[in-house]
């Protein structure tokens, strides 16, 4: 996924106020990936009422750390919902991580929640169902209907203690004030 002309991998989407969708509204992407093919990324700051408990459950992993039982479990947007992801930090030796951008990875398999349960895991991570996906050219139209702003994209800012706070942070670093948006799209 490091490729020079990905242009919004490792980028956040911040939706604006004009998506009404509520699978998507007041939601921050965490773009994976972007080329010729499609783009897909992950909603970070949607907790589900999910634990980690009821994942280690389902997978018959053992933890005897109820901090890390109490997790959240995040939705990362409405594709694949039945597939999980790991968001993190620091590389392992999983079977399928990718390397998102320096110092930030992408993993898919058990491994990795095993690790978690026995304090092995990344520093930082999220547990995320599902993931948001674009057709080839869809997320530039939506783009371009200023559905969506882009900000640069962090560990501070991925892995913050509070996800509610996640949107505004995001949006506070573009520097101007939200009431400020046009609620009419246009391009020059």
């Amino acid at each position: 996924m490091l490729e020079e002309n990905a242009g919004l991998v490792n980028k956040c989407l911040i939706a604006t106020p004009a998506i009404k969708d509520p699978l998507f509204a007041s939601s921050l992407v965490y773009m994976c990936e972007h080329n010729e093919s499609g783009s897909m990324g992950l909603v970070v700051n949607h907790p589900t009422n999910q634990n980690l408990e009821e994942i280690f459950v389902q997978l018959n992993i053992e933890c005897e750390d109820e901090g890390i039982r109490k997790q959240p479990v995040y939705l990362g947007g409405p594709v694949q919902l039945e597939q999980g992801f790991v968001l993190h930090t620091n590389t392992g030796d999983w079977q399928k991580s990718t390397e998102v951008s320096a110092g930030i990875y992408v993993t898919s398999s058990k491994d990795i929640l095993e690790a978690i349960a026995e304090h092995k895991g990344p520093d930082e991570y999220m547990v995320i169902l599902g993931f948001s996906g674009w057709e080839s050219g869809q997320l530039e139209s939506e783009l371009q209907e200023n559905s969506w702003l882009t900000s640069s994209a962090g560990v501070d800012l991925l892995f913050h203690d509070n996800a509610d706070d996640k949107w505004q942070i995001a949006f506070d670093s573009l520097g101007f004030d939200i009431n400020n948006l046009s609620p009419v799209s246009g391009n020059a």
